[in-house]
């Protein structure tokens, strides 16, 4: 995972490397909409190839091709193409997370869980805090570098995770025997997780705007250039490796964590509300910061709360409706916040960000109540 997400700097850098290709806001928003489309059919079909296959060859060979295709996104000319690459892209790639999360509930228990999520966390940001900082020095000199490093993390993290979890050397504690469907209840039977989900989904609209309105915010707003905007973004991922794992290990043994997601919204919605006061570096920077503690509250324990309602046998479903929210999120985030930023400017749109987070974390609160969450 660290080798995989130290390559990460196409998808934090697409906008502006769109704007500078001479595409507008708006297209830009529907060319990283495809991203999200792409996505909601992987998760969908990495959640159904794990029940079936196992997490094991779905991680290798999202991994794999994932890589082949950043490779041939640089060479993309067309709104047309890239946007039909970038969908292709997204589908292998986001294919990777519900297998990978499958994997680390099987790998863990019940006391660790938290954890070991955490832990996978820490791997993917101290990635996030090279890859964006690389990737903005890289754009300073040329994008095409981008897309080759990229490309090449990813088949480099595929053939590691072969070596290291091939059936040879025994790839599950369960032997990735074929799960027994028919004892599995079905996840959209599960009213409390669809509804969870939903004020997650809410969240993450908001949120994944970091991966695409906000890079051009800082770029055309603040003015700051690539390198500046690769290593704030970077900062995200320093901090979450510092302080994330020592975080959750004490909140962990508290046992409230749909407390802390609700924490985790406000602390989200509020760093737009930092970014709204004015387009400054100091401003910029403290939203990072809020924006970051958010996320270290929300996503751990937002693992928790869906893993805590799954089974060996229904794993991956759950984890596929989880990586769906998510992608679906990716398209509505970019769509919808280039539209309103268009419409009412950037700050019209951090006060409606904030105003959607608080809407999520009203509806944990009553979430929790319902169900009668201890303490």
């Amino acid at each position: 995972m660290l080798v995989n997400r130290s390559g990460t700097m196409v998808i934090p850098f697409l906008t502006i490397y769109l704007n500078h290709k001479g595409y507008s806001l708006s297209d830009a928003g529907i060319i990283m909409a495809t991203f999200g489309m792409g996505a909601f059919l992987g998760g969908y079909v990495g959640g159904r190839l794990t029940d079936t296959y196992g997490f094991f060859w779905v991680q290798v060979a999202s991994l794999f091709m994932n890589g082949l295709l950043f490779v041939v996104l640089g060479y993309m000319e067309g709104a047309l193409q890239i946007g039909l690459c970038v969908f292709a892209l997204s589908t292998l790639g986001e294919a990777f997370r519900p297998a990978n999360a499958a994997a680390i509930a099987a790998y863990s228990n019940d006391h660790n869980r938290t954890r070991s999520y955490s832990l996978n966390r820490l791997a993917i940001n101290l990635g996030w805090a090279i890859g964006p900082a690389l990737g903005g020095l890289l754009a300073s000199i040329n994008y095409a570098l981008l897309f080759w490093v990229d490309g090449a993390t990813c088949v480099l993290a595929a053939l590691l995770l072969y070596v290291s979890f091939s059936r040879e050397r025994g790839i599950s504690l369960l032997q990735q025997e074929a799960p027994d469907t028919s004892r599995a209840p079905s996840v959209y039977k599960d009213r409390s997780f669809l509804t969870g989900m939903f004020f997650i989904f809410l969240v993450a609209v908001t949120f994944l705007q970091l991966f695409s309105i906000i890079p051009l915010f800082y770029k055309e707003a603040v003015q700051l250039d690539e390198l500046t905007i690769g290593i704030i973004l970077a900062s995200n991922g320093l901090l979450i490796v510092a302080v994330e794992m020592v975080l959750v290990y004490k909140l962990e043994k508290r046992g409230k964590p749909i407390l802390y997601i609700v924490y985790g919204a406000v602390l989200i919605g509020s760093s737009f509300l930092v970014l709204a006061i004015a387009p400054v570096l100091v401003f910029v920077s403290l939203g990072m910061l809020v924006v970051t503690f958010g996320e270290m509250l929300l996503f751990p324990f937002a693992n928790d709360f869906w893993v805590s309602r799954t089974n060996a046998h229904n794993r991956g479903q759950y984890a596929a409706v989880y990586t769906m929210t998510f992608a679906l999120a990716h398209v509505l985030a970019p769509l919808l916040s280039s539209r309103v930023a268009v419409w009412l400017g950037y700050r019209g749109l951090f006060i409606i960000d904030f105003a959607v987070c608080c809407v999520a974390a009203l509806g944990f609160i009553w979430l929790r109540s319902q169900l009668k969450e201890n303490g």
